[in-house]
C-alpha cells in the first residue's frame, strides 16, 4: 500500500504561487491599489524562495521587479477568473516519497461565482512543465476541495470546519463522514479535527479554516479570539475557542493555543469585511502577516512571534484584499521542496 504525506506549510518550500490581478477580475476598480499589495507580498517571497506568477501578460508582472528579483521569478501565462490561488491552486503531497500535485475541483465556493478558467490553472501549469520533471499529476476534479478549507500538521492530522465541507453545491450528497473518509484516503490523514463553530461576517467561503484557526507546528494552534461581548462574532468564536481547548494532539496532549486578536471592524458600502490575523502565510524563514492599519496589528504580530520564534514576522497592508473578502493567505499557495 502506498503512503501519502501532506506536508505542513512550514515544511521547507521551493516556492509560492500567486495568480496576478488584472482588469478581467473583480479587482478592476482598485487595480493599482491591489497590485501594490501583491507586489509587496511578492517581493518578500522573492527574498527567500521562488515565486510562480500566473498571469495573462508577462510584461505587466515583470515591470514591478528588478533583474535580481526576476532570477527567482517563474511566469506562467494562463487566463483566470480571479486571483485566489489558495483555493484554485494544487495541493502538494508526497506519495511514497515522490512529489505529486493533486488537482481538485474548484467551483468558486459552491457555485457562487464563475470559475471556469481558475479550475484549469493547475493542469495548464503541469502541461507547461512549470514543475520539476519528477513531479506527477493526479486529477481529483470530481471532488471539490479548496486549499483554504484544510490545515495539515504534516503528521497525519487535518483541521477543518464542518460548515464549509458540507455546504451546498460542493460535494453533495456526501455527508461529513463520507468527506472525512475521502480526505483521509487522498491526503494520507489519520484523523480530522472538525470545528463546528466560528465564522467571519463577509466571508464568501462558508467559513474556511484559514480565516479562523491555523497550525503553527504539530503542537500549536493560533486562532481568532473575540473578547468583545458586543461584537456579533462573540458567541460563535467563544464556542470555537472551547472546541479548540477540547482538542488533543496525536499523542493525547492539549494543544498550545495562541489567541490572535479579533481585527477591528472594517466596513465597505455598509458591509463588514472579513479582516483576520489568522490569514498569515508561512514561507522559508518568515511569516507574512496581514496588517489592517490599526494598533491591533502590532499586538497580533507580537503574539504570533511566540509561535514562530525562529522566523521573521513581516506585516503587509492587506486592507485592499479584504475589499474582495479575502486576505493574504487566500491569494497564495506554497509548494514544498522538489516541486518548483
Amino acid at each position: 500500500m502506498s503512503r501519502t504525506v501532506f506536508p505542513a506549510e512550514w515544511y521547507p518550500q521551493s516556492g509560492v504561487q500567486l495568480t496576478w490581478p488584472h482588469a478581467g477580475t473583480d479587482w478592476f476598480d482598485i487595480l493599482n491599489e491591489v497590485t501594490t499589495c501583491y507586489v509587496a507580498i511578492a517581493k518578500e517571497i522573492l527574498k527567500r524562495e521562488k515565486l510562480l506568477v500566473v498571469c495573462p501578460e508577462e510584461d505587466e508582472v515583470l515591470r514591478h521587479f528588478n533583474k535580481e528579483e526576476q532570477r527567482n521569478l517563474l511566469l506562467a501565462v494562463a487566463r483566470s477568473n480571479d486571483t485566489w490561488a489558495r483555493d484554485h491552486g494544487a495541493l502538494s503531497v508526497f506519495i511514497d516519497g515522490k512529489p505529486v500535485i493533486l488537482d481538485f475541483g474548484f467551483n468558486a465556493w459552491g457555485l457562487k461565482f464563475a470559475a471556469n478558467y481558475d479550475n484549469q490553472i493547475t493542469s495548464i501549469l503541469y502541461d507547461q512543465d512549470i514543475f520539476q520533471p519528477e513531479v506527477k499529476y493526479r486529477c481529483h476534479l470530481n471532488f471539490i476541495l479548496e486549499g483554504g478549507s484544510i490545515e495539515s500538521d504534516g503528521k497525519g492530522t487535518l483541521l477543518a470546519t464542518s460548515e464549509c465541507h458540507t455546504s451546498p453545491n460542493r460535494n453533495q450528497p456526501m455527508d461529513l463522514e463520507d468527506i472525512e473518509y475521502y480526505l483521509k484516503k487522498t491526503l494520507g490523514a489519520e484523523r480530522v479535527l472538525w470545528l463546528n463553530h466560528g465564522y467571519l461576517e463577509g466571508d464568501d467561503t462558508d467559513h474556511h479554516i484559514d480565516t479562523l484557526a491555523r497550525f503553527c507546528n504539530e503542537h500549536t494552534i493560533a486562532y481568532v479570539q473575540c473578547t468583545d461581548k458586543n461584537d456579533e462574532h462573540f458567541d460563535e468564536l467563544r464556542a470555537m475557542e472551547k472546541e479548540l481547548q477540547s482538542f488533543v494532539t496525536a499523542d493525547g496532549k492539549p494543544y498550545t493555543l495562541i489567541p490572535l486578536p479579533m481585527a477591528d471592524a472594517v466596513y465597505a458600502k455598509g458591509y463588514r469585511l472579513p479582516a483576520t490575523y489568522a490569514n498569515f502565510l508561512i514561507i522559508n524563514g518568515a511569516v507574512l502577516m496581514p496588517f489592517y492599519g490599526t494598533p491591533k496589528d502590532e499586538i497580533a504580530k507580537h503574539r504570533l512571534q511566540k509561535a514562530f520564534p525562529d522566523r521573521e514576522i513581516v506585516g503587509i497592508n492587506c486592507r485592499p484584499l479584504i475589499l474582495q473578502y479575502g486576505s493574504l493567505h487566500c491569494i497564495a499557495m506554497q509548494y514544498p521542496q522538489s516541486f518548483l
